[in-house]
């Protein structure tokens, strides 16, 4: 890829919105408001786009009205390429929470090895959404609501998955939006951890995009997530692009 810092950056964000969209998406004056229900902070939060030119104090009352609109705490993801409102989200009490990483590799930086016990599918199946649920510990309605949502992705996806004995025991899923993967939604259960298979299952994820023709990936980790930050360097995931957070509306009394 020849973009720029800036380019690239606006890039992962465009795609790392489409590898996860949301039920309602209401574009207004550069932000984009976005609202699933559920517990899934980056499909219920309002987040900037490239090129807004609205007032911050603007921003706040749209986006207080609209999440009141639908009984929810406003919620703000604030990128640090985008980080106007965060001072008058400060004074007006929001917290300040779930630091996140973006990191970016090129496909000939990321490592990929054929495991014939990971699967790739165009489709998840219930096994894998079972298991999503169960490492997720989703009830009834966030499984509703993220069965919803990846049924609104648009493009090239693969849903993978690595077995134990018969159960799956590790998931992840990617998008791929001209020419880059978004690595999204790696789990791995609990009881089987520290034995290379998050590492196996986003392999085969990378793998599965090598083949389709990606240039590039990207993901987002949690930032004191150190297992996560481990699992993902050694596959490749080397340069850290921009950091997020969220801002909160605090609850009254």
């Amino acid at each position: 890829m020849t973009a720029g810092a800036d380019d690239l950056d606006w890039q992962v964000e465009q795609t790392c919105l489409e590898g996860c969209p949301a039920a309602k998406e209401v574009a207004v004056d550069g932000w984009l408001l976005r609202q699933s229900g559920g517990k899934t902070r980056r499909t219920n939060s309002a987040n900037p786009l490239r090129g807004r030119t609205a007032a911050p104090e603007t921003v706040l009352a749209m986006a207080e009205a609209f999440y009141g609109d639908h009984k929810q705490t406003t919620l703000f993801r604030i990128p640090d390429i985008a980080a106007e409102m965060d001072a008058i989200l400060d004074s007006r009490g929001y917290s300040l929470e779930g630091g996140t990483i973006h990191l970016y590799a090129g496909m000939d930086e990321l490592k990929d090895a054929p495991d014939h016990e990971v699967v790739v599918s165009p489709t998840p199946g219930e096994d894998w959404f079972e298991a999503r649920f169960r490492m997720g510990s989703y009830d009834a309605a966030d499984g509703r609501i993220f069965r919803d949502m990846t049924g609104r992705i648009v493009g090239d996806k693969a849903f993978v998955s690595t077995e134990n004995d018969g159960e799956v025991v590790a998931v992840a899923y990617g998008v791929i939006r001209d020419g880059l993967l978004v690595v999204e939604s790696v789990e791995t259960d609990g009881r089987f951890r520290q034995q290379g298979l998050g590492r196996r299952t986003v392999g085969g994820l990378i793998g599965w995009a090598r083949r389709k023709g990606a240039e590039a990936a990207c993901l987002q980790v949690v930032a004191d997530n150190a297992a996560g930050r481990a699992l993902y360097a050694s596959l490749g995931f080397n340069r850290e692009l921009y950091r997020y957070h969220y801002r909160r509306k605090a609850i009254s009394a």
